[in-house]
């Protein structure tokens, strides 16, 4: 084992990343000898199996339902997830794009209902975990599961994917390490391993993480050495636990009804990927190790699956290009991606999409219009005239069409875009419609007789009712609520919206203001501000059992 003897500042999504931080636009520092034989111990204990107690380092795995594996029972699991999820939300890296999370979702949630269906999941746990994915901005090959039912799949991943099969075997592979819950029999594998110091040690690198300047130096070198557990401690899972989750996995996609080569051919991607160019882009192959008994064993399941009908690469083929251009927003790199549709000699169709709507992409965000309407326009005629009609595809396009077009301001044509899909009730047309009624009433002062927004606030908040955890729907409310006169209910949103992204102070914050606004005079709507009052006596409540825990810790 190696740690060197320099360390910097780094953003904590970083410290999931099974490969050495990098961070732009950040010094190196030197740090103190003590400092650094704290990271080292950290790294020892927790990443190197050789400086475990042998049982830790062995591949036989407690059986499910073990009651060893009940040490780090599903509460706790999950609670430490919501805790780690808090500071990745906060990260700049942690990545909201409706869009994309929309597609993501339409992969992930067929797998849940597959592994519902399978018995893999079972009720206690179903109701304890959040079976939430999330984007991060990355251009590394990643993707990991943490604990409580969180899995992050880096754009760098999404990128690479040729099919949506590929993209659902890597999904379907990191749920079962949630559902076979190998996190918690990792723990139950090495019978010194203590859970209070092993939560201890995450909730204090998570405390680092928040620590003020005075102990900047301490907290980087404690996440960087330890890699905060690599957080994944389940990271450095075991051969066993990955022929499992393989097994498992391919179970679960191929019953989901994605094609059961997805997940051969993502193996035999990433093998010959990193062969020809591994500078150091894929962490998922040093957490997941390929083998040719791995790549053996997929292909040997090949014979077992049933086929699937074939689906149209188009959509998928839209998601992977947004991919590669949200992973690297810089302005070279956006420049690269807009001259594709000029530059790139496009043999398919798939290819020729692909350029198209990266190029479309690019010049929105460079705020080139007349670049971006041709080839918006190119990429709506490949959709509209490719030989096997896809509307999902067209979808996809017209929703990077109409968030051009509000990007610039053109409301009314972004309108008449989202039109046919104004009541399909996702969440990047609801987000979409909502800016751009906004952006109609942005003139003059409060307009509570304003139907069109009366119409978003109750979406809104039939949305959020169901997803509390969106910020950017609560944030959406917010808005809209403020332009309707509605001052409590913009405050409490706006509230909600911070506790969402994990800002519990923020939250509370708001609700205070929340608090004297109602008690300053005029009317009041008395259910908004006795929501108000329950909703901070929750948040606080939550605070207090956070630095309880962080003091039990240290």
């Amino acid at each position: 084992m190696h740690c060197s003897p320099e360390f910097r500042t780094t953003s904590f999504l970083e410290t999931l990343r099974a490969r050495p931080p990098v961070l732009p636009h950040t010094s190196y520092r030197r740090t103190p000898l003590r400092t650094r034989l704290i990271a080292a111990a950290c790294c020892a204990a927790l990443v190197c199996p050789a400086a475990l107690p042998p049982a830790w380092a062995q591949n036989q795995l407690p059986a499910l339902g073990d009651p060893a594996s009940e040490d780090f029972n599903l509460g706790t699991e999950r609670k430490l997830g919501d805790e780690i999820m808090r500071e990745i939300r906060a990260d700049p890296d942690y990545l909201d794009d409706p869009v994309l999370l929309e597609y993501l979702q339409s992969l992930w949630q067929p797998l849940v209902a597959q592994a519902r269906v399978r018995g893999n999941i079972s009720s206690d746990i179903d109701q304890r975990m959040a079976w939430e994915p999330f984007l991060v901005r990355d251009r590394s090959v990643n993707a990991f599961a943490l604990p409580g039912g969180y899995v992050g799949v880096h754009l760098g991943l999404m990128a690479i994917t040729y099919t949506r099969d590929e993209l659902a075997s890597v999904l379907a592979h990191e749920m079962s390490h949630v559902t076979q819950r190998h996190i918690a029999r990792s723990i139950a594998n090495s019978k010194r391993a203590s859970l209070v110091s092993l939560a201890g040690l995450i909730v204090g690198v998570l405390a680092a993480s928040r620590a003020g300047s005075s102990s900047v130096d301490a907290a980087n070198a404690a996440i960087i050495g330890g890699q905060a557990l690599s957080v994944q401690g389940q990271l450095n899972f075991s051969r066993d636990m990955e022929r499992e989750a393989d097994r498992v996995g391919f179970s679960v996609m191929s019953g989901a009804g994605f094609a059961p080569g997805g997940m051969a051919a993502m193996f035999e991607r990433l093998d010959q990927s990193s062969r020809l160019n591994d500078s150091g882009g894929f962490p998922y192959l040093r957490t997941h190790p390929l083998t040719t008994e791995r790549i053996g064993e997929a292909r040997a399941r090949l014979g077992t699956a049933a086929p699937v009908a074939p689906v149209s690469v188009l959509e998928h083929t839209a998601a992977q290009a947004r991919a590669r251009v949200l992973m690297d927003a810089r302005f070279d790199a956006l420049r690269h991606w807009q001259a594709l549709d000029a530059d790139r000699v496009a043999t398919s169709v798939a290819d020729k999409l692909a350029s198209a709507y990266e190029s479309a992409l690019a010049s929105t965000l460079l705020r080139d219009w007349a670049r971006a309407d041709v080839s918006l326009a190119t990429a709506l005629n490949i959709v509209r005239t490719s030989p096997r009609s896809d509307a999902r595809a067209e979808r996809a396009v017209v929703l990077l069409n109409a968030q051009s077009l509000l990007a610039r301001g053109d409301v009314v044509k972004a309108n008449a875009a989202l039109l046919p899909y104004a009541n399909d009730g996702s969440r990047p047309v609801l987000l979409l419609t909502t800016q751009a009624v906004l952006a109609e009433s942005a003139a003059g002062g409060p307009r509570p007789d304003d139907a069109a927004l009366k119409q978003r606030a109750s979406e809104l908040q039939t949305w959020v009712a169901v997803n509390p955890r969106d910020p950017l729907a609560w944030t959406a409310l917010s808005q809209v609520s403020e332009r309707l006169g509605q001052p409590l209910r913009a405050i409490r949103a706006d509230a909600e919206a911070r506790f969402a992204l994990g800002d519990l102070a923020g939250a509370v914050d708001r609700f205070h203001a929340g608090q004297r606004r109602a008690r300053s005079g005029g009317a009041v709507d008395f259910i908004d501000a006795s929501v108000i009052d329950a909703r901070l006596r929750d948040v606080e409540l939550l605070r207090k059992q956070i630095k309880a825990d962080e003091k039990a810790a240290r």
